[in-house]
């Protein structure tokens, strides 16, 4: 094994950068491999054309005739580009992407054969999908799960490919994927946006939930990685010791990025550029080897797929590079993590952005609607937020420092602070005219002027407004962004929802003017929403005292925080805002009980293996070597040899008793991996991986790590974290 670590080190030494070539300009290539509106008027006819447009716009069906026209132009355009097959691109609740490819061939007999792709192709499919998570919904002996286009996210051509995204559903019509819920989500957060923002604006009829993420990774020579066992089979390091330099001194964040990094980044985005995922920013983050990209904002269900399609394709274009790259959380020990940052926010379709300050005191009356309602809804379902950012990776980011904590609070900025304390004083009822005018002038007016240069953030908050939008910095690498996006706006919709009907009540029952209603309960939001707000120090031990004071939830684990998945609350709020169903949500949560408790069977499995395989029989043969060498002293020292092999014999004993803690602590993690496994219960089968057996990781890495450090380098079989970070 230790064989095999100097080898891949000698591979990466050889490394030089792939020289990439870019012949046109990136406005040039965006898009070129895109059933977009351009191409679509191209091979489309009027009608097929319109339709689509009408699906975006206003969920119009379209109907199995005008599929047959858009699936014709849609195969004449990808055969023109060299297309051979087809897929329906899905995202299961395996939290990555799923296809299965067709050709588009089918005989017509006599020896012949024709390019075929129909309508009934493009709209509906049944693959052959049993093995999928599906937490009860359906039986696994039955392929009886459907995947049904999506047409409001274009499809695209990747290698000789047509991908199609799709919903994928159950024969009975409950989701199993992504998607799905988070489609009904936007629609529902669409209608309670757009009925609120009438009061402002008459011409209002559709808002758009628009979406930015920040993508946050590792990369990592792939001759190293695949000298890791526990990076392959986990996708993070079990053991290893902290290198003598890490990230404290900040070199890497915003530095130079290395040559062979930066290959790969350009590389990456001209395929980004063909497939119209607007990538923008790149730059080094701040543990050594971590780095991050970001696009231009996009409606959420296209930003939610872009994410997809991109994680897999940085995969695939990492291989060309020999490189890795990492998404886990939490890749290395005692260095940053990596997030995913989700930028959200509200725009209508006469484009403005609800969560952006205006010119005028009606259009800031409007930002504060939609600021303080995101804010009590964040208030409202702080446990159910915390919930859809749980995951077994996640677990070890949050509160690690460089990570928000595991309680949900919102940063607002002490300018808008001091806004919000005004607007409680606002009197309770009819306001006075003066009263009014000094709210609009001096209050809700300056608003503009006080954000001008209030773009400061909290990185310790797990959601900051940030200026004209919310920043969900909490959010894991590896997560799929449709999730945190389906909660968020669901929670916003109910929550708009419910405003509207207060305000209406108000005007109705208590004969208020409109302006007066919207103040009178938005006083009343921002008393009941004010626990939620914090503005300091996220890590500190004050706040989460503070927090506990406060009420606010602190689940630190992911079977604690997955419970508010499936209380009577959540289950009323999906069920109202139509965007699951009891039957749903109770098989996504099982689905998250057992990817957790796999996920810790599996590392402890990998962390047995590694110890007792590669770290024990590694010990043992320098300790032998030691045992050899003190043999040789004792021949020539004789009965003062002690003297001169005193180190030699303290560091046997240490190896020694270092081994007998491992050996111990694994077959104590064994036995209760063993009882663990026979709990019929998931929820109470999580709680025993996590109370139970994960505590064993680190006593077990402790003892392997000191042993790192005893044994000679020459014979230590793992490739050592200041090889894994610092090798360009």
């Amino acid at each position: 094994m230790s064989t095999l670590r100097f080898q891949a080190l000698k591979e990466t030494f050889n490394r030089k950068p792939v020289k990439i070539k870019e012949t046109k300009r990136r406005s040039e290539l965006f898009g070129n491999n895109v059933f977009n509106e351009t191409v679509m008027r191209q091979f489309l006819t009027k009608e097929a054309y319109q339709n689509i447009i009408d699906a975006n716009k206003s969920g119009l069906k379209i109907s199995r005739v005008v599929a047959d026209h858009i699936s014709t132009g849609m195969k004449e355009w990808a055969i023109s580009k060299g297309v051979t097959h087809y897929t329906h691109w899905f995202q299961p609740l395996t939290g990555s992407t799923a296809e299965k490819h067709d050709a588009f061939f089918e005989t017509i007999g006599d020896g012949l054969a024709i390019e075929k792709f129909g309508g009934t192709q493009l709209v509906q499919q049944e693959p052959d999908a049993s093995s999928f998570p599906h937490g009860g919904i359906r039986n696994t002996f039955e392929a009886r799960g459907y995947t049904a286009w999506d047409p409001t996210s274009p499809a695209f051509i990747y290698g000789t490919t047509l991908c199609i995204p799709t919903v994928y559903v159950s024969y009975t019509g409950e989701a199993l994927d992504y998607k799905t819920p988070l489609l009904r989500a936007l629609q529902s957060v669409d209608q309670a946006a757009t009925a609120v923002a009438k009061y402002f604006d008459k011409n209002v009829n559709k808002v758009n939930v628009t979406l930015g993420w920040e993508q946050e990774y590792f990369l990592i020579d792939s001759a190293l990685y695949l000298s890791r066992p526990d990076l392959q089979l986990s996708g993070r390091t079990l053991l290893g010791h902290s290198p003598a330099k890490g990230q404290q001194l900040d070199d890497h964040y915003f530095g130079s990025i290395p040559s062979r990094a930066l290959a790969y980044m350009r590389d990456l985005e001209i395929e980004c550029m063909l497939l119209g995922i607007p990538v923008k920013t790149r730059h080094n983050e701040v543990a050594p080897n971590q780095f991050e990209l970001a696009p231009i904002f996009e409606e959420c269900n296209l930003a939610v797929d872009h994410n997809s399609l991109l994680m897999d394709l940085m995969d695939k274009v990492a291989e060309r590079h020999n490189f890795k790259v990492l998404f886990h959380e939490k890749p290395f020990a005692g260095i940053n993590g990596s997030g995913k940052h989700n930028n959200w926010s509200l725009s209508t379709n006469t484009g403005i952005n609800l969560l952006s300050p205006g010119t005028t005191p009606m259009k800031n009356l409007q930002f504060l609607t939609f600021f303080i309602n995101t804010i009590k809804a964040l208030h409202d379902n702080e446990e159910l937020v915390r919930a859809t950012i749980a995951s077994a990776s996640n677990d070890h980011r949050l509160g690690a420092n460089e990570a928000p904590p595991a309680i949900i609070s919102a940063f607002i900025g002490s300018q808008l602070t001091e806004v919000l304390n005004e607007l409680e004083k606002v009197t309770d009822g009819k306001l006075s005219p003066q009263e009014k005018t000094d709210l609009k002038l001096n209050v809700v007016g300056k608003i503009p002027e006080i954000l001008l240069d209030n773009t400061d953030r909290n990185r310790t908050s797990p959601f900051a407004f940030t200026g004209n939008k919310f920043e969900f910095r909490a959010v894991g690498s590896t997560a799929n962004c449709a999730d945190p996006m389906m909660v968020l706006n669901t929670i916003v919709a109910k929550q708009l929802t419910d405003f509207k009907k207060s305000v209406d009540a108000l005007v109705k029952d208590k004969n208020m003017k409109k302006d007066d209603a919207i103040f009178n309960i938005l006083r009343d939001y921002i008393k009941k929403s004010k626990k939620i707000r914090f503005e300091g120090d996220g890590y500190s031990d004050a706040w989460q005292d503070e927090a506990k004071k406060r009420g606010l939830s602190n689940n630190k684990t992911t079977p604690g925080a997955l419970k508010a998945q499936v209380s009577k609350k959540t289950i009323a709020l999906y069920e109202e805002m139509g965007v699951m169903n009891k039957r749903e949500i109770e098989a996504r949560h099982e689905i998250e009980l057992e990817d957790y408790s796999m996920r810790i069977q599996i590392e402890g499995r990998v962390l047995g293996d590694i110890a007792r395989n590669h770290v024990i029989p590694t010990a043992i043969r320098y300790q032998n070597i030691l045992i050899e060498n003190v043999r040789g002293l004792k021949e020539i020292f004789t009965t003062d040899f002690e003297n001169h092999s005193k180190e030699q014999l303290k560091i046997i004993k240490e190896i020694s008793e270092h081994i007998e803690h491992i050996h111990f602590d694994i077959n104590a993690m064994i036995e209760e991996r063993k009882k663990a496994n026979i709990i019929e219960d998931s929820e109470k089968r999580a709680f025993a991986y996590c109370e139970k057996v994960k505590p064993y990781f680190e006593t077990i890495r402790y003892h392997c790590d000191k042993l790192e450090l005893v044994v000679d380098d020459e014979l230590w079989p793992l490739t050592k974290y200041r090889e894994l970070l610092f090798t360009r």
